[in-house]
């Protein structure tokens, strides 16, 4: 019985914010779209994962706590303030991903909210003029009323849900493919890529850090490689989040 009741609870979890409190969008666009993001935003990211994708002549969204900044954690040593500034010369994004890292369930909504905030404040004094435009949920699926109470600050917020995005999404939870759930394995990562280029969709990667001997939370250097070249050769424009939303939106206005 007490299985039972855990099971039913993850899945409420994992379900009951995915139907409230929705921001339409519908994806259509002549090419495919592919984001990379990396949450927490391991140094790592940066300086393995970012090279990759920049001798691939692409970008991506780091999703940033600043409260974490130049700390430990389990996928290795978190950015230090000089890496925002690298991060944005060299083309990617900075996203929000609350300033203490709040678990997006089990943190209070107005605790959760102000925890955004002050990551916003402490951006816009270490770069001035910076601001998050999109936000990724921290550690799971958000509540339904937190999802609501941060909506107004973002213009997409990105869950997980190991798929893409196509037709009708929700930009307060869009959808993402967490790489290091395939255990290295790139037939999933390829199938799906695919499948985005058969759809036309907007397909989401998420992992955290990028290491030879990577966490249980991210993946090798040699992984994402292969998993970025193939996204390349699919045809599909590779942009980080708040651009390929820009995208979408222009392609739905000259349709």
């Amino acid at each position: 019985m007490m299985e039972t009741w855990g099971r039913l609870g993850r899945y409420i979890q994992r379900n009951s914010a995915s139907v409230v409190f929705q921001k339409p969008l519908e994806v259509r666009t002549d090419r495919p779209l592919i984001s990379f993001t990396f949450d927490d935003f391991p140094r790592t990211a940066l300086v393995a994962g970012g090279a990759i994708l920049q001798r691939f002549g692409v970008s991506g969204t780091y999703y940033t706590s600043l409260g974490l900044a130049g700390k430990g954690s389990p996928s290795g040593p978190i950015f230090v303030p000089a890496d925002l500034g690298r991060a944005l010369e060299q083309g990617h994004e900075l996203g929000c991903h609350t300033f203490s890292h709040c678990h997006s369930w089990q943190t209070k909504k107005r605790v959760f909210e102000d925890s955004i905030t002050q990551n916003r404040d402490a951006l816009r004094r270490l770069i001035p003029g910076a601001e998050f435009m999109s936000f990724s949920y921290p550690i799971c699926e958000p509540r339904p009323l937190t999802k609501r109470a941060i909506a107004k600050y973002f213009l997409s917020c990105r869950a997980g849900g190991q798929t893409l995005n196509a037709g009708k999404t929700d930009l307060n939870q869009l959808s993402a493919f967490f790489l290091e759930k395939t255990k290295g394995n790139l037939q999933p990562v390829k199938e799906l890529i695919d499948l985005n280029k058969a759809t036309r969709g907007w397909l989401i990667f998420a992992t955290h850090d990028v290491a030879p001997d990577p966490s249980p939370f991210g993946c090798t250097a040699e992984f994402f490689e292969a998993v970025v070249q193939y996204a390349v050769e699919s045809g599909a424009r590779i942009l980080p989040v708040v651009k390929a939303l820009q995208t979408i939106r222009a392609s739905g206005r000259s349709q």
